[in-house]
């Protein structure tokens, strides 16, 4: 935070203690010229107002609740102030793991007081003694541990709902789990390999140009639409199928991609950014490239183990 933004929110927050002290200050001074429990001078609508003092529990409250702030801001600091504890809620402002990871390493030497690693040496404490124990279990043994996949449920939606979804099956750009369609390969091995490592697409290029144009796009999409059984106009298809051969190097001849470069299969009609016309006029237009990070080094292998598992039983239900 800049040192402007830093004493704005300090003075800031001093000035509203100091206001509130100050309209205490003036409500508990009788300034009214009338002895206390008599009748205002004034009236409203043959209402009567008494001189009554605050009550005295609400006075020492406001009083309690300015010294408490004032105490809270000496201990826990404000803005750049880090306070006399040197409290910090966590490490902040870095834009990479490894940053962050090196700044809590240097923490924890200088003995700072982190709540957030705090609160994840609690948790190791409690539950870390769980995740070595499901980690050590294979992926068969697992799937018979209902606790343990509740256990990755929950992991699951804590980390990989947001592309995902609570319930696995994806959305546009973000593959469904709990198919038989894996771009990478559905096994345990591999879908614990995805996780850990995470995916950077190699892409698919445009191939507008390449094609010559919005007709070569036109011939090759209708040719790839009749991959999955559908009805094209036969002459669009058969120049689209002597213009394929520029795809088949990454989804194969006959159109059913590789799980080891990620290319997707062209003759079912499951389709990741979508199967109409128009999505995948698109995809062959402008090319398409998705990402997913890496978690093993966010979540841990324990953790990581448990969510694959997890993951392998929904398109492997027993």
């Amino acid at each position: 935070m800049t040192t402007f933004w830093s004493a704005w929110i300090i003075i800031g927050s001093l000035i509203v203690i100091a206001g509130s002290a100050y309209l205490l200050r003036m409500v508990i001074v009788d300034k009214m010229g009338v002895e206390e429990g008599k009748e205002m001078p004034h009236t409203f609508d043959g209402i009567v107002e008494l001189n009554n003092p605050l009550p005295r529990w609400w006075v020492i409250m406001f009083a309690a609740s300015i010294v408490w702030a004032l105490g809270y801001l000496a201990v826990y600091g404000v803005a750049n102030f880090e306070g006399l504890t040197n409290w910090k809620s966590a490490n902040k402002e870095f834009y990479s793991l490894s940053d962050v990871k090196a700044a809590n390493a240097k923490s924890r030497e200088n003995g700072e007081i982190i709540q957030y690693l705090g609160e994840l040496d609690k948790a190791d404490a409690v539950y870390g003694k769980t995740f070595a124990k499901y980690a050590a279990m294979p992926v068969e043994q697992l799937m018979e541990d209902s606790d343990a996949l509740k256990v990755g449920q929950r992991l699951f939606i804590q980390n990989c709902a947001q592309c995902h979804g609570s319930d696995a099956r994806g959305q546009r750009g973000f593959p469904n789990l709990t198919d038989n369609d894996w771009l990478y390969g559905g096994s345990f091995d591999k879908i614990k390999e995805t996780i850990s490592l995470g995916r950077i697409s190699t892409g698919m290029m445009s191939w507008k140009a390449v094609l010559g144009g919005d007709q070569g796009v036109k011939e090759v999409v209708t040719y790839v639409r009749s991959l999955s059984g559908r009805r094209v106009n036969a002459k669009d298809a058969a120049a689209g199928k002597a213009k394929f051969a520029l795809c088949a190097g990454c989804h194969g001849a006959s159109g059913t991609g590789n799980q080891l470069l990620g290319a997707p299969n062209l003759t079912d009609n499951i389709w990741l950014y979508g199967g109409s016309t128009a999505a995948i006029t698109d995809s062959v237009s402008n090319g398409r490239a998705g990402v997913m990070p890496a978690w093993s080094d966010i979540l841990g292998h324990d953790k990581v183990h448990v969510i694959a598992a997890y993951v392998y039983s929904l398109s492997n239900k027993k």
